[in-house]
């Protein structure tokens, strides 16, 4: 890896030599593997990433294209540093919240926040870029919890929700100093003018997203890169700019996580602040990426003790057609009890059905009303769990269903246990052919008892169900599979 001169030298004098040289040597191995396992669905004895209830070392690289147990939620492959974001969570998160993932695709850490959050939170993700934002709708639709919105909007968007969320990550886009040994794109496309442009753009985001954190709430700030500007700076920046409070975590000393890097130059200023305590992880001291994080909380002022933002109960807006009467839904009272049947009685006792066109969803009861708001002033790409979609008179089960196990009746559906060859023949959508004791009508399939996603078995074979823009466009198998 022939790294940049520009870099070399920045780096260089701000670790010194021998850290430094550490650090170069550390780019020249190859990445570690991880993953972080859905305990919904699974557990497992594999090596623990220290700063993660859920993460895991591998000892190489799987073939995670090919591994069912992938597509269907049982684990999400994600840089371990990154995982530090759990630590907040954990420390500072006690009761439920309404979180925001502000960068959130392709999904790692919105998954993550999601397994840790308390229950009865609700998490927000968004995405700027709109076929990113689909990606990420499809992740957390496989993780499978149904308390989740997934937006696709600019961080200005949100300048209509003030005070409205109680946390908020900003893992802004930046430089990717901390990625050079896994992308080398990063490395070609690294300079210090894009630096520069990285700080810049990171401070944008931060003003336009600020007036949505709640008064007393926690802002999130991560990158994965080094350089001080982008990770030091700014949060020094935020800190002046906004009376940010800075907030230290409680770190392993084994973790080998490094401190702030920023020379105090502020001390004799009038805007001086205290330093705050920062993490970053480098490849040569933890096994991970490169990656940094600090948390702040916005200040209880008096002016912010009145929320600016107050909710419009009761009041749902309807639908018009075009002659300006409401539009008459297709989903009858009986699609709408058989989709009750489908549910778990138990645990879907605090969501509210609810159709929309030709489908029927299922969202937190509790949270109707920040929704109604969210949908005023926001690009909404999914919400909660699709349960159905009524074509003709049939009542078509959602894919999300099969995701969900918090919500899904397993009992309310045949189950037919596939094979590997099957399982990857399904996620391939091709048409596959089931057991001649398989009923006619829509079918669960599952592999190793996980569910994968429905068929409609019609006897000569099953027409497939799985979602055309997930399924596996690759046509060939690797001469070698290694799975979970």
């Amino acid at each position: 890896m022939n790294l940049p001169a520009s870099f070399i030298d920045y780096t260089r004098s701000l670790l010194g030599d021998e850290e430094y040289d550490k650090l170069a040597a550390a780019l020249q191995q190859e990445p570690p593997v991880s993953i972080r396992l859905n305990k919904l669905r699974m557990d497992s004895q594999l090596l623990p990433v220290p700063w993660s209830s859920e993460g895991f070392y591998l000892d190489e690289r799987l073939t995670f294209t090919f591994d069912p147990l992938f597509h269907a939620g049982c684990y999400y492959v994600q840089e371990a540093s990154s995982m530090f974001v759990e630590q907040v969570l954990r420390q500072y998160v006690t009761e439920p919240v309404v979180m925001l993932d502000l960068c959130a695709a392709p999904g790692g850490k919105s998954t993550h926040a999601r397994s840790v959050l308390p229950e009865g939170s609700l998490l927000v993700a968004n995405e700027v870029i709109r076929n990113r934002s689909q990606i990420l709708a499809e992740n957390l639709t496989k993780w499978g919890h149904p308390d989740v919105v997934v937006t696709n909007n600019d961080p200005a968007d949100f300048s209509s929700l003030p005070s409205f969320f109680d946390v908020i990550l900003t893992d802004v886009p930046c430089s990717g100093e901390g990625m050079f040994r896994k992308d080398p794109v990063a490395v070609e496309e690294w300079s210090p003018e894009n630096v520069a442009i990285c700080w810049q753009r990171q401070r944008r985001i931060i003003a336009d997203i600020w007036p949505s954190l709640k008064p007393g709430g926690i802002l999130i700030y991560s990158t994965c890169t080094y350089n001080t500007k982008e990770d030091e700076e700014n949060v020094r920046w935020i800190q002046q700019e906004f009376g940010a409070e800075p907030l230290a975590l409680e770190v392993g000393k084994d973790w080998n996580i490094t401190g702030n890097l920023l020379r105090d130059e502020s001390n004799n200023s009038e805007n001086s602040v205290q330093e705050a305590p920062v993490y970053h992880f480098f490849p040569h001291k933890t096994k991970g990426e490169g990656f940094f994080l600090a948390a702040l909380r916005k200040p209880e002022t008096e002016e912010d003790a009145t929320p600016a933002f107050s909710f419009a109960k009761g009041k749902t807006a309807k639908k018009k057609d075009r002659k300006g009467g409401a539009t008459p839904s297709l989903v009858t009272k009986e699609h709408l009890n058989m989709a009750k049947n489908w549910l778990n009685e138990e645990k879907s006792a605090g969501y509210l059905l609810s159709t929309e066109g030709t489908t029927i969803q299922i969202f937190p009861q509790q949270y109707t009303d920040e929704l109604a708001a969210m949908k005023q002033s926001l690009k909404i790409v999914s919400a909660g769990v699709g349960v159905g979609e009524v074509k003709g008179k049939d009542l078509i089960p959602g894919h999300a269903l099969a995701m969900s196990s918090a919500l899904l009746r397993r009992e309310a559906f045949a189950t037919e246990e596939v094979t590997y060859e099957q399982a990857i023949a399904y996620l391939r959508k091709e048409a596959i052919t089931l057991s001649a004791t398989a009923p006619r009508g829509y079918v669960l399939l599952t592999y190793r008892n996980i569910p994968l996603g429905f068929v409609k078995n019609i006897g000569n074979r099953a027409n497939n169900l799985y979602p055309q823009e997930w399924r596996i466009r690759s046509g060939y198998l690797p001469d070698e599979i290694k799975t979970l």
